[in-house]
């Protein structure tokens, strides 16, 4: 289960990389499209990561495509390797922040706590949560906050935030309990998307919202 795990994990993220960059340059997604493309579909590697690694060796296993990325990405943010990663098709440090938090979540909920619905509420609040914000702040976003950011783009966060909340919470809940871990988690995680500067999110998003997880399951 493991090979297969990483032989999917890099099936899985470049396939999104490579559709991600063919409907840039068929002009169906602009820069700001394809960055959030990638960045939503790359947030599901952490549904496969649960299903495949899943025995004693599972964070070993699961440290290795966020450490490939965390390398790959850097190359990408100083050589412009991934053109559809790149903000404006320069480099943003934002693409190297993703694979750390992925690396810190793993380490945390397939070692530490043994607990991988903990990294899974981060990355998908962040994946979804974040990816849907800026698509929809960019289309739709005329009443701007801080950091360019917008009311609209904020909403967008906040649904999506949801969803992903109730969704991860039913894993260890009953449903009307991960409702309001859901409704809490996505109005913190709306805030801190909110005064992050863009790129810190991906590290300040997915980090916080699956401590504030943890803190809710020890006090539940």
């Amino acid at each position: 289960m493991n090979t297969w795990g990483l032989v999917l994990s890099y099936v899985l993220i470049f396939l999104v990389i490579g559709i991600a960059t063919i409907l840039q340059k068929a002009k169906v997604f602009g820069d700001e499209g394809a960055r959030k493309f990638i960045h939503i579909g790359v947030s599901n590697w952490w549904i496969l990561a649960m299903i495949f690694f899943t025995d004693q060796n599972k964070m070993w296993f699961a440290m290795i495509p966020p450490i490939t990325f965390i390398i790959l990405n850097y190359l990408s943010y100083r050589q412009n390797l991934f053109k559809a990663m790149e903000r404006g098709g320069q480099g943003n440090l934002g693409t190297v922040y993703f694979p750390i938090s992925l690396l810190i979540l793993v380490i945390l909920s397939f070692g530490i706590f043994n607990r991988p619905d903990i990294g899974a509420i981060g990355i998908l609040t962040l994946g979804y949560g974040d990816g849907f914000a800026a698509v929809f702040g960019v289309k739709y976003g005329k009443h701007k906050l801080v950091f360019g950011k917008s009311v609209e783009g904020s909403i967008a966060m906040f649904i999506a935030s949801f969803i992903v909340g109730v969704v991860v919470s039913t894993l260890a809940f009953p449903l009307m309990t991960a409702v309001w871990i859901g409704l809490i988690m996505a109005i913190f995680a709306t805030g801190i998307e909110l005064i992050s500067p863009k790129g810190f999110d991906n590290l300040t998003v997915p980090l916080s919202t699956s401590l504030l997880y943890y803190l809710i399951i020890i006090l539940i």
